[in-house]
């Protein structure tokens, strides 16, 4: 059992790439490893190793670790991420941003879809911290070494609404802590196929890497295998054989909502990789299959929007809450399921 629980391990970290190595010395005293690190990791903040290590970024002989591991003569300590070990240039581009809100300690920035967030493998450029790199070219954290300077969460490329972005080290220190001790807040809105049954509810269920299928994610209700996931939902609407909800999210794992929805039963309309590009209920007519299609065309992406976001402010410390509209190719998607059902007598 053991040799099947290291094998899994390692291929949940197999598309990850080793960006420091260290084995402890064999006078090595017992040691917390965020302590551990932060002295041989050049510009590593504690917080920043907690939330590398809350990410299992930080692996012992293989094995992910929490920040509270001690280290123990002999270990052998990685830190991997999702990108190569080589030098990201940021390169300055002119290209637009939406702001909401900014100030001398972070700006709120309301992301389109179709818009990489950060550099990494095969997106070096045309993110949205090349943008911001162009934009606040004259700020020190955007004159670093720091591959995402700046950033302190993530939405999907495809995914629309809004993001934070630090402006000071100290401010994404203070920020990327509250991320870490999910104390954010968070709300979504999505477009789900199906009539969900209940008006609220909760999903629980660790999030983790698909064992079929490294480019999604997958929920395990049972057992170690992922990360603990929290998701509220709350029905807005109803719109015959989709529906409109709200997500706050307790936990902010990757594609967290996206895969936790499909586990219920309820993809999000046109999610391909969760399968939500397939007309999952409704009707056989060719008339209905020409709709959804439409649809589909419509917003040739999931339907999700990162509607609200809040946070205890760096400065104040006095909580901060900004909201965005739902972008023209969702709401136009929800009017056309609108006079859809209008038109027709849907249970």
């Amino acid at each position: 059992m053991e040799d099947q629980v290291s094998f899994e391990e390692q291929e949940e970290n197999s598309e990850l790439f080793e960006h420091f190595r260290f084995v402890a010395d064999k006078g090595q005293g017992l040691l917390r490893i965020d302590k551990f690190l932060q002295a041989r990791v050049e510009n590593a903040s504690r917080s920043k190793i907690q939330i590398a290590a809350e990410n299992g970024s930080i692996l012992v002989n293989e094995r992910p670790v929490k920040a509270n591991y001690r280290v123990k003569p002999g270990d052998i300590i990685t830190v991997v991420l999702e990108y190569p070990p080589r030098e990201i240039e940021i390169i300055p581009e002119d290209i637009p941003i939406d702001v909401v809100y900014e100030d001398d300690f972070f700006v709120i920035v309301n992301k389109p879809p179709g818009l990489v967030v950060h550099p990494s493998y095969g997106h070096y450029t045309g993110t949205l911290i090349n943008a911001l790199a162009f934009r606040y070219k004259e700020l020190p954290i955007f004159n670093g070494n720091d591959a995402r300077p700046g950033l302190v969460h993530r939405i999907d490329k495809d995914t629309s609404g809004l993001l934070v972005i630090a402006k000071t080290e100290q401010a994404k220190t203070h920020i990327a802590l509250q991320f870490f001790e999910h104390t954010t807040h968070r709300r979504y809105n999505a477009l789900v196929w199906g009539n969900v049954k209940e008006d609220e509810g909760t999903i629980t269920g660790h999030v983790g890497r698909s064992l079929k299928n490294r480019k999604v994610m997958d929920v395990f209700p049972e057992g170690e295998y992922g990360k603990h996931a929290i998701t509220h939902y709350k029905v807005l609407e109803r719109l015959g054989y989709v529906t409109l909800i709200e997500c706050h999210l307790e936990t902010g794992r990757t594609h967290q909502i996206r895969a936790h929805m499909k586990y219920i039963g309820h993809p999000l309309f046109n999610d391909a990789e969760y399968g939500g590009d397939q007309i999952l209920k409704g009707t056989t007519f060719t008339k209905y299959k020409q709709f959804v299609q439409n649809c589909f065309t419509m917003l040739p992406r999931q339907a999700l929007h990162a509607k609200e976001i809040g946070f205890r402010h760096p400065k104040t410390n006095q909580l901060v809450i900004f909201n965005s509209e739902i972008p023209a190719d969702m709401t136009s998607v929800i009017n056309k399921w609108r006079n859809y059902i209008t038109d027709r007598d849907i249970e």
